[in-house]
C-alpha cells in the first residue's frame, strides 16, 4: 500500500477516543461489511441449498433476482420482495433457529475484532449504539446481542400468526429508509444526529451518511471511496476478516505443521537420553516459539512470574481459537499434560504426538467416561510432579465472552492437591475465532493470576470455587458488570420456581415520536425497527404477545448472555 493510501486511511478508534461524551451522541452501525466481513444472506442462501430446503426452481430464480439486482435491473425492494415470497407459510421461528445456526456456523467468525473494539469505544463513551442495516433480525440479532447492541433498525418480513405471509414491510430500511430509521431513533432517544457517527461500507447509504454529522465509511466500495475523498470523510479498511491472502494460508499450514517439526527435532534428545519427557519438554517449547513465531502472534504478558512459582498445579485457561494451543506451549513450555476432545485423537500424526505429550482424550458426551479418562492425569501430578492445562468452558467460545464453567478442573485440584493457576486470555480469536482456518497476526494479551489455593475446598462447596475463579476471570476481562446487569435481570424478570434460560420475543408497536428530528422527518412514515434490550426498565416495555421459546443453541447461549428481546414494526 503506497504512502498517499496509507494517508487516506484514519483511525476511527482514536477519534472516537477524543470524542465527547453523552447519550445523546449515536453510533450508527451498518451490518454487512462494516461489522462483518461479507454478507450474511450469502451465507443463508448457501445454507439453505446445502440443506436442499429450496427447490431447483427456486434458486434459479433466486439468481435470476439476484443478477437482476446486481445489475442495477431490479431496486432492493424487488430484491426483499422476490426473497420474501419463498417464505410464506414458514414460521418465524424457524427462521430464528436458523439465524442462531448461521452465527454459530459463519457469522461470529466474520465479526471484525477491529468493529468490536470500535463499539466498545462508544460504549465507553456513553455513546447510544444502534445497528441500521438492511438485512433482517433473522441476520443480525444473534450478533447484535454479542455485542451487547441494543437497537437494530432493520428491514422486516410481514408476519402473522408466527407466520411469514409472503410480503414485506415498508418502507424497508434502504436507501432513503435509513434515514427515517435514524431520525426516528433520534426522536425517540432524544439524539442528536448533527453529533453522531455512521460507520458504512456501501455507497448505497450516502443519504445517512449526508444526514449525520459524523460519517465514517468502513471498509468502503469503490464509489464510496470516491465520494469519502471528494468531501474529505476519513476512511479505514480492516483486513483481519473475509478472503485471507497467500500469505496467511502459507503462515496457518506451517504453523500447524511445526508441531510435527517439532516433534521430529526432539528425537535425537530421546534417542540419546532415553528421556521422553525431556524430549516432549523440548518439542513443547520449541512448537511454542514456532507457531506464535510464524503467525506474526505477538503476545503482551502480566504477571509471567506467576506461571513458575506453584508448580505443579492445575493450569486453567479461556478458550477462544486454535491458537490457544501454540499460546500455552510458548507460555508454559514443560512438563504439562492436557485434556483434548476425542476427536482430536483421530488426527493423523497430531493426535498421536499430543497423546505421548500427555494429553488425555475425553469423550464430552460422556461425563461419567470424562472422568474415569482424566484419572491418569491425577497420578501425572502428584507422582510426576506435571501440571495439567484445561479449559473449564469445555469448548472454543463464539466471541470473547466466558462462557459458563464445567467442574471437572476443580475436582482434579482439589483431588491432586495443587493450586489452581488462572490463565486469562484476552482476545485470541484476533487470530483465528472460532471455526476460521485462517491465522493471522495479531497482538495478544495474557494475564496470568496469582495461584489459587486449593487446600481448604471441598465437594460440598465447589459451586462457591467455581464462581469465585470464573469471576476472577470475568473481571481480568472487564465482563463482571456484565454479568452482573444480567443476574439481575434474570431474577427480577423471572419468578424462582419458573426461571428458565431461554431467551423471550415480544411484538409491540413502536413508540409515537414526540419531535420529529427535523421538519422533513414529520412528513415520512416510520420506518421498521427492531430493539434488543438488556436494561431492565426497557425490558418492561414489552406487552404484546411473547414468541415461542429458542432453539437448544439460543438457550444455551441465553443461559449465560442472552439480553430480553423486544421488537417493533
Amino acid at each position: 500500500m503506497t504512502k498517499k493510501k496509507i494517508a487516506e486511511y484514519q483511525s476511527h478508534l482514536q477519534d472516537v477516543l477524543d470524542a465527547p461524551e453523552g447519550a445523546h451522541i449515536a453510533a450508527l452501525f451498518d451490518f454487512d461489511g462494516t461489522i462483518i466481513a461479507g454478507y450474511s444472506a450469502t451465507a443463508m442462501l448457501w445454507e439453505k441449498i446445502k440443506r436442499r430446503e429450496m427447490t431447483a426452481e427456486e434458486v434459479v430464480e433466486t439468481i435470476n433476482v439476484m443478477a437482476q439486482y446486481s445489475t442495477g435491473n431490479m431496486g432492493f425492494s424487488g430484491l426483499m420482495t422476490g426473497a420474501a415470497k419463498f417464505m410464506k407459510g414458514v414460521t418465524e421461528e424457524s427462521y430464528f433457529e436458523f439465524g442462531e445456526e448461521l452465527y454459530e456456523k459463519y457469522i461470529a467468525r466474520k465479526v471484525y475484532p477491529e468493529a468490536r473494539a470500535l463499539i466498545e469505544a462508544h460504549r465507553a463513551k456513553g455513546h447510544t449504539i444502534a445497528i441500521v442495516s438492511s438485512a433482517t433480525i433473522y441476520q443480525i440479532e444473534p450478533t447484535a446481542r454479542d455485542l451487547d447492541i441494543e437497537h437494530v433498525l432493520c428491514s422486516q418480513y410481514e408476519v402473522e400468526n408466527g407466520e411469514f405471509t409472503g410480503n414485506i414491510i415498508r418502507p424497508l430500511c434502504f436507501g432513503e429508509g435509513k434515514v427515517i430509521a435514524a431520525e426516528n431513533l433520534a426522536a425517540d432517544y432524544g439524539l442528536d444526529l448533527d453529533q453522531s457517527y455512521f460507520y458504512s461500507d456501501s455507497y448505497d447509504d450516502i443519504e445517512l451518511l449526508e444526514r449525520v454529522g459524523k460519517p465514517r465509511p468502513l471498509n468502503p466500495n469503490t464509489k464510496l471511496r470516491e465520494v469519502a475523498r471528494e468531501n474529505d470523510w476519513p476512511l479505514e479498511k480492516y483486513e483481519s476478516r473475509g478472503q485471507g491472502k497467500p500469505v496467511d494460508y502459507i503462515r496457518t499450514i506451517y504453523a500447524t505443521g511445526s508441531l510435527i517439526g517439532s516433534a521430529i527435532a526432539s528425537l535425537p534428545i530421546w534417542a540419546l537420553t532415553g528421556s521422553q519427557r525431556e524430549a516432549m519438554n523440548f518439542s513443547t517449547g520449541l512448537f511454542g516459539d514456532i507457531a506464535t513465531a510464524l503467525t506474526g502472534c505477538e503476545l503482551e504478558v502480566t504477571g509471567e512470574e506467576n506461571l513458575w512459582t506453584s508448580r505443579p498445579c492445575i493450569f486453567v485457561f479461556n478458550h477462544q481459537s486454535k491458537a490457544d494451543v501454540m499460546i500455552l506451549a510458548k507460555l508454559i513450555r514443560r512438563d504439562m499434560g492436557g485434556v483434548a476432545k476425542k476427536e482430536v485423537r483421530d488426527t493423523p500424526v497430531i493426535g498421536k504426538l499430543m497423546e505421548l505429550a500427555g494429553t488425555v482424550f475425553i469423550d464430552r458426551a460422556n461425563a461419567g467416561s470424562a472422568i474415569k479418562a482424566m484419572a491418569p492425569l491425577i497420578d501425572a501430578v502428584k507422582i510426576d510432579g506435571k501440571s495439567i492445562v484445561i479449559a473449564p468452558e469445555g469448548t472454543r467460545t463464539l466471541s470473547p465472552k466466558l462462557g459458563p464453567f464445567k467442574k471437572g478442573a476443580f475436582h482434579m485440584a482439589i483431588q491432586a492437591g495443587v493450586p489452581m493457576v488462572p490463565i486469562v486470555i484476552h482476545n485470541a480469536g484476533d487470530v483465528a475465532p472460532k471455526n476460521e482456518f485462517l491465522m493471522r497476526p495479531a497482538k495478544v494479551r495474557v494475564d496470568v493470576l496469582p495461584a489459587v489455593d486449593t487446600s481448604k475446598w471441598s465437594t460440598r462447596t465447589m459451586n462457591e470455587h467455581v464462581a469465585e475463579v470464573r469471576g476472577m476471570f470475568l473481571e481480568a476481562l472487564g465482563q463482571a458488570g456484565e454479568e452482573d446487569a444480567l443476574e439481575a435481570l434474570v431474577n427480577e424478570e423471572q419468578p424462582a420456581a419458573k426461571k428458565t434460560t431461554a431467551t423471550k420475543r415480544s411484538i409491540k408497536s413502536a413508540p409515537a415520536a414526540k419531535k420529529p428530528a427535523t421538519k422533513k422527518a414529520a412528513a415520512r412514515k416510520k420506518p421498521a425497527v427492531r430493539k434488543t434490550a438488556a436494561k431492565k426498565s426497557v425490558a418492561k416495555k414489552a406487552v404484546a404477545k411473547p414468541a415461542t421459546n429458542r432453539s437448544t443453541s439460543a438457550r444455551k447461549a441465553a443461559a449465560a448472555e442472552t439480553p430480553k428481546i423486544e421488537a417493533a414494526e
